[in-house]
């Protein structure tokens, strides 16, 4: 894996399906890797989870702290905002 790749692995099930649709969204440049029990998001430099996307996908409000509940592991600097929670690698 290169230096700048930045991941994040979350559970494969119904409370993280709205996130991992907003990423694959708003990260185009991201590899996003099916497996039975987790979803892997590869991405060069930066990933970002946008409050405002998941929330129009998943029909609520949604607080990005709640990633948390459905993280199994990541990969690159974490920044967390009311808005946003962005993983991020400048090498």
């Amino acid at each position: 894996m290169s230096k700048n790749m930045v991941y994040i692995a979350l559970q494969n099930n119904e409370d993280a399906r709205g996130v991992i649709e907003a990423i694959e969204q708003d990260n185009p440049h991201a590899t996003i890797s099916h497996f039975p029990a987790m979803v892997k998001i590869d991405a060069p430099g930066r990933l970002v989870v946008k409050r405002e996307t998941v929330e129009e996908l998943i029909g609520r409000e949604w607080d990005p702290q709640e990633i948390h509940v459905s993280l199994i592991s990541i990969s690159g600097n974490v920044d967390e905002t009311e808005d946003e929670f962005i993983l991020e690698r400048n090498n």
